[in-house]
């Protein structure tokens, strides 16, 4: 039985401009299509973590929103039916991906589903892809790996606004949490054991 499954943490969005430079540097939509294509010809479960979709009505009278919160709330970022708010073309949920609670900051475990979802599909490894790597994926994966989940980051199939924030989110902060960080190369090498 397979007991890993794919995290998709706001890969489904549109890239803002500011993201362009270090994404394509790691070559971050290619590596996501790659892994995409692996772990569903491994059978492994996907699950989609979607950001909150932004509203009129979100975090106006909230007593403490955070930065990027209000951020979201001045630039519509993610807003619902326009662009942010959109499934990216090649990473839209397909029959059998389990979608998860939109998440309102950077955790994909805080006020959703999602370890209620992991547990009853029985699934005990994450692997987690997408943006941005410093907030949203590292803030799940040490989620996770406090709710006793076995982690992998992967290094070149997530990206954030800046090298400095890649570099501590992979080389400063994920040693602290994340039980393996590899590369897309390495997982789909590695996935692609289990087929054998």
């Amino acid at each position: 039985m397979l007991e890993t499954q794919l995290t998709e943490v706001d890969a489904t969005q549109p890239m803002p401009q500011s993201i362009w430079p270090v994404a394509e540097e790691v070559g971050l939509l290619d590596n996501l299509r790659t892994i995409d294509k692996a772990v569903r010809a491994a059978g492994i479960q996907v699950m989609i973590v979607p950001h909150r979709r932004w509203q009129p009505s979100d975090y106006k009278c909230w007593c403490h929103p955070n930065p990027s919160q209000l951020g979201i709330m001045k630039g519509h970022v993610f807003a619902h039916g326009e662009w942010g708010g959109e499934w990216h073309p090649d990473f839209a949920p397909q029959q059998g991906d389990v979608v998860v609670a939109e998440h309102w900051a950077q955790s994909g475990f805080a006020n959703t589903d999602l370890d209620l979802q992991l547990k009853q599909h029985g699934i005990s490894h994450v692997i987690l892809v997408g943006l941005l790597a410093n907030t949203c994926i590292e803030s799940t994966a040490r989620f996770a790996m406090e709710l006793g989940y076995r982690v992998t980051l992967v290094r070149d199939a997530t990206a954030a606004f800046k090298r400095e924030m890649m570099h501590a989110a992979h080389e400063l902060n994920g040693p602290t949490f994340a039980h393996s960080i590899v590369t897309a190369a390495q997982l789909v090498q590695a996935l692609a054991k289990t087929l054998r």
